[in-house]
């Protein structure tokens, strides 16, 4: 199953054991210090009952413990002296990493990045938009010279409608006009009408 641990997991588990073996290593300086405390006690003890040999004996015991506490103090500081280096190396890492990937995407943006035809599309709308307005000129100009040509050809017409078929439509409009005015006033005439009769039954 190891062999498909991704690479977090191991290097959870590598952290988890330089970590054990850091409270280890606590827990046999504490032990020391235990021993030397207990050493001391007894030394004290052969000087007060005079037994010189108990005493030389305890304190070449004290004098090892005292050794061993110091070497396991010395590996604990390496421990921790490494796993700093190896936290400034992650981070040196992971900034190498992150600069690399930056590199990557710059040079995909770049590699995609194509002025040549960018600049080439940029003609082709440049001269459409020329040819553009050239043509709307000639649509233009060929809808005025149409607007003139359909006035001239109404002038030359003018001599089909005579005066007297003229005045007869604006007499008619005119009539018309004074029928509708007519109308309006018939149907004010009667709402006052309307409204005197109410106002009687009220009274």
């Amino acid at each position: 199953m190891g062999l498909f641990k991704s690479k977090d997991e191991r290097r959870i588990e590598r952290e988890m054991k330089i970590r054990g073996g850091m409270r280890s290593i606590e827990r046999s300086i504490r032990q020391q210090e235990k021993f030397a405390d207990d050493f001391i006690k007894n030394a004290r003890r052969a000087r007060q009952i005079g037994d010189e040999g108990q005493y030389a004996f305890i304190r070449n015991a004290l004098k090892k413990t005292a050794a061993v506490k110091k070497m396991l103090e010395r590996q604990l500081l390496a421990i921790k002296n490494a796993m700093l280096i190896q936290q400034q190396a992650a981070a040196s890492q992971q900034f190498a990493e992150s600069m690399a990937l930056m590199a990557r995407e710059i040079g995909r943006v770049f590699g995609e990045m194509d002025l040549t035809k960018t600049q080439a599309q940029w003609e082709k709308a440049v001269a459409q938009a020329g040819s553009m307005e050239e043509r709307m000129e000639v649509f233009l100009d060929s809808m005025e010279q149409s607007a003139i040509a359909g006035s001239s050809t109404t002038s030359t017409r003018e001599d089909l409608v005579t005066d007297d078929e003229i005045d007869r439509m604006i007499n008619a409009e005119v009539i018309a006009s004074e029928k509708a005015e007519l109308g309006k006033l018939d149907e004010l005439e009667s709402e006052i009408a309307k409204e005197l009769g109410a106002a009687k039954q009220k009274d």
